[in-house]
């Protein structure tokens, strides 16, 4: 089977569960920017980030998937998706790794210039972390609109950016 289907050609794309939506839809348009977040980590894990980085990045990578999972679900079928879902747990997890991290002595003392210490991991991290508020952005867009986006989802995308805020300083 080739990946061109050819479905798209109308503007609509497929959802889980047969559903097909419009590509201009504020739900493809989040699952389109947390799919952009999944890979603009990708960059950073192949930037080469140090063994303990690289596992927290690849959780949040799987957890990701599972976002978009839940994103990828209209309200009818919730009851249908019995897959990976972002919980409180998740967003848990997140807040104690940046806590461990800061308590690495990392501190907000002025904004941010990503690249500024030559540190391509770090400067991919940056990146991560402008990607992750726009899929929050997104995410809050749907929710705004009716999406009913749950909040576990909302949440781990805004630990994100935080958490790779912090990562990216550590990497430096």
């Amino acid at each position: 089977m080739s990946i061109i289907t050819k479905r798209g050609d109308d503007g609509e794309t497929d959802l889980l569960f047969g559903r097909r939506i419009r590509k201009t839809s504020a739900r493809v348009q989040a699952l389109g920017a947390v799919d952009e977040l999944n890979a603009a980590l990708g960059l950073a894990r192949a930037a080469g980030l140090r063994e303990e980085i690289e596992s927290i990045v690849d959780r949040v990578q799987e957890k990701l998937v599972a976002a978009m999972g839940q994103l990828a679900t209209l309200p009818e079928d919730r009851a249908r998706y019995t897959y990976a879902a972002i919980g409180a747990s998740d967003v848990e997890w997140l807040e104690q790794v940046a806590k461990q991290m800061e308590s690495r002595g990392v501190r907000f003392t002025d904004w941010a210039r990503p690249g500024a210490e030559g540190a391509i991991a770090s400067a991919a991290l940056d990146m991560a972390r402008t990607v992750a508020r726009r899929a929050e952005c997104q995410a809050w867009e749907l929710h705004d609109q009716g999406g009913e986006v749950s909040a576990e989802v909302l949440l781990f995308l805004n630990r994100i950016s935080d958490l790779m805020w912090i990562l990216a300083r550590v990497s430096q």
